[in-house]
């Protein structure tokens, strides 16, 4: 291995790290505020690649009737919970949001996205169509179970994740695409070039991190979900809605979910399946801070990303392998060096 290799190899740990960081940041912040270890967060990366590339094409993407038929559902839900009392207009106005916002950019979509348009347009078209989704899953599948078990909350966002890849299958089909680079070009540092696109999308990265500090460190939004991850009971107390919390995260999630799938989809071929292996490393990251500490969760996302672009090049049929096999001496040492406390009654 040259220099010129190893700095390339770096350059594809640190894109994909940054990627992974993303996603750790958020698997963290939703388990925090919501008890939920989100599995089907993968899915909302693919869902944003597999998006962006039916635009480019002149496609009207699948996932604007998911989240139509997603909207009509929770619209569905808070009519009843509307009818079966206390009779709030909040349920009302809910309802009305669930189902007039995806047909609006569904419509829009429909408009637009056979006459072609800029890269800003369609990544715009993107966070459109694939945002909505995050709290229209929250909202169908874990706000019911608020209160249920932790296990509980996993076996429903497993569910959950084969639901969202079997919509992706009919929606997209089984060929994998791959997103046009938002920014083409290489830019030269003396004897080496680096991708204009994986700079930026490490700008991106490092820019999505910056402005969720400040969410959370200066804006009221931002301080009600710490203070829900801290103390859920404390913040109900002090009157803040932990039902708009989970809604909050979750899109947050879904929002950060498809800039990731926007990104990563210029360097890697996506399906329909893929999210759930991207997910998974993220999760990798996030089991590094414990899932509840951001630091170490995008420490662990740098790592992960070296070990995978190391790997594909000296073993790159065990890439996933090595990746995945990070997570058992991670899980001993916290095994060993965390106390063992009898389980609380839920």
């Amino acid at each position: 291995m040259n220099s010129i290799i190893a700095l390339l190899l770096i350059q594809d740990g640190l894109t994909m790290g940054a990627v992974y960081a993303l996603l750790a940041l958020v698997l963290v912040m939703v388990f925090s505020v919501t008890r939920v270890i989100l599995v089907a967060q993968g899915e909302l990366v693919s869902y944003g690649a597999l998006t962006m590339a039916s635009l480019q094409a002149g496609h009207l993407p699948g996932t604007a009737l998911i989240a139509v038929a997603g909207g009509v559902i929770a619209a569905a839900m808070e009519l009843w919970a509307y009818a079966r009392g206390p009779r709030s207009r909040t349920h009302l106005v809910a309802a009305a949001l669930y189902v007039l916002v995806p047909l609006a950019v569904f419509g829009l979509v429909a408009a637009l996205a056979p006459q072609g348009s800029g890269a800003f347009v369609r990544v715009l078209l993107t966070l459109l169509i694939v945002v909505p989704l995050g709290p229209i899953l929250y909202r169908v599948a874990f706000q019911p179970l608020a209160s249920a078990p932790v296990l509980v909350l996993l076996i429903v966002a497993v569910a959950l994740h084969f639901v969202l890849t079997g919509l992706g299958l009919i929606a997209f089909g089984a060929e994998g695409v791959r997103v046009a680079p938002l920014i083409d070009g290489m830019l030269r540092f003396g004897p080496y070039f680096l991708s204009a696109q994986a700079l930026f999308t490490i700008a991106i990265t490092l820019a999505l991190i910056a402005a969720l500090f400040v969410f959370f460190g200066s804006t009221l939004s931002g301080k009600a979900l710490r203070a829900t991850a801290f103390n859920e009971v404390g913040a109900r107390l002090v009157g803040i809605s932990t039902t708009g919390s989970g809604l909050l995260a979750f899109s947050l999630a879904a929002l950060i979910g498809t800039v990731s799938g926007i990104l990563i989809g210029s360097f890697a071929t996506i399906y329909y399946d893929t999210g759930f292996i991207i997910g998974l490393k993220g999760f990798v990251a996030a089991i590094l801070g414990g899932l509840g500490s951001y630091p170490l969760a995008a420490f662990g996302a740098v790592l992960v990303g070296l070990l995978e672009s190391g790997s594909s090049f000296f073993a790159s049929a065990f890439k996933d392998v090595l990746v995945f096999a990070l997570i058992i001496p991670i899980l001993m040492w916290r095994s060993f060096s965390a106390g063992h406390a009898e389980e609380e009654e839920e």
